[in-house]
């Protein structure tokens, strides 16, 4: 944006991506609602079509309002380019389809969201790809894993349900030894706890919906390419380094360098997938995006304070926060999540499932809702929602047992918080 020293990150959060109309001089990033624009004449269409000359086609492919977006969250996490599109699954596959091909895998963590469980293991079936499930804490699993046939290697940055921080720089050492990208789920992090890039990621994906807006009222993905990888380096990304037939022979990796992931998830993810964030829910981003940092001080200010609180509560019989000196991650903060972990964590209680049941049924500001990341508080329990289509293994390998209830703090007043959690408590039983 300017020349010289980079610019902090409560600066790109409001300036990134963000010049004045040049039609009106409209400050904010306005909404173009619109889906077509108007060629400059002939020449200039066939230029556009023939990806001989950046601009703006139609809709499903590029918005002014959607690319804005996407320069934003590319500058917070200091990428080279970012694709946004309709949610967090369709950032994921999004993300993999230009690496996949039938007969290829993906080695990704036992932590993760119970629906990228399900996507993997079983939506990804239909494709021919296959996953392989590891414990990321164990190292030589997810050596052992990789074979001639894996494309990718998947975590999170902070596991949902259960907080835990995922030692990305160790992994994403294997993924360059294996001579694969490494993906990163920078959901429940944002680039302002975290910025995976740095950390050796080549991709890092967004829920959108979640702290990036950061009020509930829309969904949206990203991906954002480092421009880090030589996709060109062996034959096992053809569809990155070999001639598009689509386009005439073009290659993208030669053609586009360091953006070549981003333009082929506009030029053939976009074009042929169609998973597009519309600019009203890209401009409720934006929006949300201006106030990140303050929001994630608050929310892991709450979430610090409430943890250590729920700790010492007679019906808890555990608390997965990565940031109490009791977690056995908590020694990765200061790498990984150097401004604290999160706001996201789970607690078992002694009372069993049916504890839980009447804990949430109990709760009072808490929203009962399959969201994480609002500015309000949310509960929910995992093992009969988030991650009910997983195999009684599977929940548990995910910290999603049957006795585990997930938190995920808002900006409230947190004595306002503890009050509610405490009759909701005690009532349980």
């Amino acid at each position: 944006m300017t020349d010289g020293k980079p610019m902090g990150f409560e600066t790109l959060q409001i300036h990134a991506g963000a010049t004045p109309d040049p039609a009106t001089g409209a400050r904010q990033v306005p909404i173009y609602q619109t889906t077509a624009y108007v060629f400059r004449d002939a020449d200039h269409a066939a230029a556009l079509f023939g990806l001989q000359e950046v601009g703006y086609i139609y809709s499903r492919l590029t918005n002014p309002t959607v690319a804005a977006l996407g320069d934003r969250i590319a500058a917070l996490e200091g990428g080279a380019g970012a694709v946004c599109c309709s949610s967090g699954h369709a950032a994921q596959i999004m993300a993999l389809f230009p690496l996949m091909a039938p007969g290829r895998n993906i080695v990704a963590s036992t932590r993760l969201y119970g629906g990228t469980i399900t996507q993997f293991s079983q939506t990804f079936k239909r494709f021919g790809w296959s996953c392989t499930f590891v414990d990321f804490d164990d190292l030589d699993a997810v050596k052992a894993a990789i074979d001639e046939d894996t494309r990718a290697i998947f975590c999170e940055t902070i596991a949902n349900p259960g907080g835990y921080i995922t030692d990305l720089d160790a992994i994403a050492k294997i993924a360059d030894e294996a001579g694969v990208p490494l993906i990163v789920d920078n959901t429940t992090a944002t680039p302002y706890l975290c910025r995976p890039i740095e950390h050796g990621a080549t991709l890092v994906v967004h829920s959108l919906t979640k702290y990036m807006t950061g009020n509930g009222t829309v969904t949206g993905g990203a991906i954002v390419d480092s421009g880090k990888f030589d996709w060109s380096a062996s034959d096992k990304f053809p569809s990155l380094s070999q001639p598009e037939p689509a386009y005439h022979g073009l290659k993208f990796h030669e053609t586009f360098g360091p953006a070549a992931f981003m333009f082929h998830g506009i030029a053939v993810g976009l074009r042929d997938l169609g998973m597009t964030l519309n600019p009203q829910a890209a401009h409720y981003t934006l929006m949300g995006i201006e106030t990140l940092s303050m929001r994630m001080d608050r929310h892991v200010a709450n979430a610090e304070k409430i943890a250590k609180w729920l700790e010492g509560h007679d019906a808890v019989a555990g608390v997965t926060y990565a940031g109490l000196d009791s977690s056995p991650y908590k020694g990765r903060i200061a790498k990984i999540c150097p401004k604290g972990a999160g706001a996201l964590f789970t607690i078992q209680l002694k009372g069993g499932y049916e504890a839980c049941v009447k804990f949430v049924d109990g709760l009072n500001l808490f929203s009962h809702v399959a969201n994480l990341g609002d500015a309000r508080s949310l509960v929910i329990h995992p093992a009969s929602t988030t991650h009910r289509q997983l195999t009684e293994e599977q929940q548990v390998a995910a910290g999603a047992a049957p006795n585990t209830v997930r938190l995920s703090i808002g900006i409230e007043d947190a004595d306002d918080l503890i009050a509610d959690l405490d009759q909701a408590l005690n009532a349980a039983g």
